[in-house]
């Protein structure tokens, strides 16, 4: 195993790349056999080393609930683990796909095969899951893996490179830590794949990177989820889970509900079930290790600036709070709220919002509920709190998302025989269980002739024989 430090300049990058492409060349399919060791080589040492990743965050965060750490990133992890290896020798396994009429006997199958050396950019808020489940895939596929840990988790990255050191030598699996830099580095290489977590305005300039080497992407961005609430379903209920979606790390996550659309009439029984919910979760905030700090005072005076834009254009701002909090240089911590009045003109509604303020809208109709979310970028999420079967089916049909929860919140990222992946402005691609499997393997058609076919029949110089094939095939 290796223990040295990660690749710290560009030419130690390239230099890094060579050796996993000629590592691969050397070992261009590794068995069923040796994928499973892989991934339960990595599964140890992600047990071994749980609690320094938890310290980890908690120290990159300021303060980052213990408990959402192991309930976010490592159950999910330690899920897709077990899911792989259980189904990999069957996703492995070649395919056998029809043929027809004219070109039997002959037979076609679809092989599996690894892409070669994939690169895989982990963003800061959650440095685990997302570095690891996508890593998770890549190896169940064959591939070697270089990672790109996020500069604002440096003790995270720091952990998760002794992690994989300790279970794969660097020319199967490599972390970079470091700078913007090193993901400019990483972009400009000819890899074999590329999957980019992060936001929309940088999935732009990872695009255009990789398409100098016309390197495939897997981009997962983001977008504003919105949160739809039907005339009939109970506010209370569907706020209370908003809430829970909402706060889990404080907002800082790519597919948080993002604002609210409900009935005209609801809003005062959706704000005050709100309210309920956040006391019962926090019944304070100041010294609550349940609640996360936001990961810099740069995106918390973000969040600041987008609630001032929100005032400052005639939005009525609700801390569902129930304690006030010590300055914001202190804790990081940004309270719960809700923003009212909103309109298509403000930040909030225009930028993915990545923390716990919440706009809430009102809608006369659901034909009007609908074309809104239709007038906006195509979201990464989609959530739906819907009974009716007709208008639950007119929201998957009418709509366009990456994916869907209904009656709760982000539930859908935790199944692993779901695609999780965006369209257009949320991303493009898709990763998770096979579906990722897929994206890191090339899926190669074979067709198989047999000594005694049909085709000599068609060969030159042609004659009446061909002309009455010919209207044969063409009818």
């Amino acid at each position: 195993m290796n223990s040295t430090a990660s690749p710290e300049s560009p030419a130690r990058l390239a230099e890094l790349f060579e050796r996993q492409r000629q590592a691969f060349r050397a070992q261009p399919y590794r068995s069923a056999q040796a994928r499973k060791s892989d991934l339960g080589a990595l599964e140890k040492a992600l047990r071994r080393y749980a609690d320094a990743l938890v310290d980890a965050v908690y120290d990159d965060f300021g303060g980052r609930s213990p408990t959402e750490t192991r309930v976010l990133e490592f159950f999910p992890s330690l899920e897709g683990l077990r899911h792989n290896r259980h189904k990999l020798a069957g996703w492995m396994r070649p395919e056998w796909r029809p043929v027809s009429l004219w070109f039997q006997p002959g037979s076609a199958r679809l092989y599996k095969q690894p892409l070669g050396v994939v690169g895989i950019i982990v963003p800061w808020n959650y440095p685990i899951y997302l570095a690891l489940g996508p890593l998770i895939c890549a190896l169940a596929a064959g591939n070697r893996v270089i990672l790109k840990m996020s500069e604002f988790t440096p003790r995270t990255g720091l952990v998760m490179q002794h992690l994989l050191a300790e279970a794969f030598s660097e020319d199967q699996v490599a972390v970079l830590n470091g700078g913007p830099e090193m993901a400019q580095a990483l972009t400009a290489l000819p890899l074999d794949h590329l999957l980019f977590t992060g936001s929309t305005a940088v999935g732009h300039k990872v695009m255009a990177a990789a398409a100098a080497n016309l390197t495939p992407v897997t981009l997962e961005l983001g977008g504003n989820s919105p949160a739809l609430i039907g005339p009939d379903f109970d506010p209370a209920l569907a706020a209370e889970r908003i809430m829970l979606g909402k706060c889990l790390n404080a907002g800082q996550t790519c597919i948080a509900p993002d604002y609210v659309l409900l009935p005209e009439g609801r809003e005062a029984a959706f704000i005050e079930a709100a309210r309920r919910a956040v006391f019962a979760m926090y019944p304070r905030l100041t010294g609550n290790a349940d609640y996360s700090a936001i990961i810099s005072p740069r995106h918390f005076q973000r969040l600041q600036g987008l609630l001032d834009d929100a005032r400052a254009k005639g939005a009525e701002s609700l801390p569902l709070n129930p304690d006030a909090l010590p300055p914001a240089d202190e804790t990081k911590r940004f309270p719960p709220t809700l923003v009212r009045q909103v309109n298509d003109g403000m930040k909030i509604m225009q930028e993915e919002i990545f923390g716990p303020l919440l706009p809430i809208l009102s809608y006369r109709n659901f034909d009007e509920a609908l074309a809104y979310i239709n007038d906006h970028p195509r979201p990464l999420a989609l959530y739906a709190f819907e009974d009716d079967p007709a208008r639950r089916d007119r929201v998957l049909r009418e709509t366009i998302s990456g994916g869907v929860t209904l009656n709760d919140v982000i539930l859908h990222i935790a199944q692993d025989d779901l695609p999780f992946g965006g369209v257009g402005p949320s991303g493009m691609g898709h990763y998770h269980g096979r579906a990722g499997f897929d994206t890191f393997s090339k899926a190669k058609g074979v067709f198989r002739q047999t000594r005694w076919n049909t085709l000599p029949l068609l060969r030159p110089p042609y004659g009446k024989m061909v002309e009455r094939l010919l209207r044969l095939m063409l009818r």
